[in-house]
């Protein structure tokens, strides 16, 4: 008997969703920083054993779009409900109410099994735990609750069982050595924005979208040329730095990580560009595949 489904993660910016899938999985594939809006596309990413598959769909936090590029994510967001075997709803320790009472009522009427996982249990203590479970029996009386830290990996084993048990008898639906259903050009550009968002504060990460022009693998060594886009001048002169450190230090951060990702030796070439206000252009985001 194999099992194989669609396992559905979603959340306010935060939570620790991309944390739980990167847990779940064992190894970091979605970004994470302690800034909202860091996932930006529904990811896939698969978690195989000889007996299951489960496919674990990273999704950008739920907000209330202030312009276009907001508005794409939010509409993966909403896809969330149309192919899940099973809806993981985070939430962290002290957060007793959704801030999107529509999606919370949605969640409450659906008929996929449920998870609501309450996060980051480490920052808080049995009281607050308590309360917060009460607070969400009321507006989820449909949820199986779930207390863990994604963080510390606390209860991520006995919750991927769970999760398990829910999903239905089906053959794997991607190949068992696949670990995402994106492109390594997309990987590139996630981790080169990740070392942004860590970076650099106020504007800066948000105005920014990553394009990798080149990626060319030889025998010992993949050779990438990318290009991060911003949307002003000015954004552009705080991103290459004084004499180009900033860029040099995003390049050599980002490359150290794609190192370890694809177990071979990288060249990174960055260059930035101006995109007027790309986040509100209809044809940019079409073409940075929102």
């Amino acid at each position: 008997m194999h099992k194989a489904g669609f396992v559905n993660i979603i959340g306010s910016p935060n939570v620790g969703k991309s944390t739980l899938t990167n847990a779940i999985l064992g190894q970091k594939l979605t970004i994470t920083s302690a800034k909202a809006q860091t996932t930006r596309h529904r990811i896939l990413g698969m978690h195989n054993t000889n007996d299951y598959q489960l496919i674990l769909s990273d999704t950008p936090g739920i907000i209330d779009p202030a312009y276009k590029l907001q508005e794409s994510m939010m509409e993966a967001v909403q896809t969330v409900f149309d192919d899940a075997d099973v809806l993981v709803y985070m939430v962290e320790i002290g957060e007793k109410k959704g801030k999107n009472q529509e999606f919370i009522s949605r969640l409450a009427k659906t008929n996929k099994p449920l998870i609501l996982a309450i996060n980051k249990i480490d920052k808080g203590n049995q009281g607050l735990l308590e309360k917060t479970i009460e607070a969400w029996k009321l507006q989820l009386p449909n949820a199986d609750i779930w207390s863990i830290s994604a963080l510390e990996k606390f209860q991520i084993d006995a919750l991927v069982t769970k999760i398990v048990e829910l999903l239905p008898e089906h053959p794997p639906y991607f190949p068992k050595d696949q670990l995402t259903d994106r492109p390594e050009r997309f990987v590139v550009n996630e981790v080169i924005r990740e070392k942004i968002l860590l970076s650099f504060d106020k504007e800066i990460p948000y105005a920014v979208e990553v394009e990798t022009e080149s990626f060319k693998v030889n025998e010992n060594i993949i050779k990438i040329s990318s290009i991060i886009y911003v949307e002003r001048a000015s954004q552009k002169g705080i991103l290459i730095g004084h004499k180009g450190d900033a860029l040099k230090k995003v390049g050599s951060l980002a490359r150290k990580e794609l190192q370890q990702f694809f177990d071979k030796k990288i060249h990174l070439e960055l260059f930035v560009k101006v995109n007027k206000d790309w986040r509100s252009n209809p044809n940019a985001l079409k073409r940075f595949g929102y």
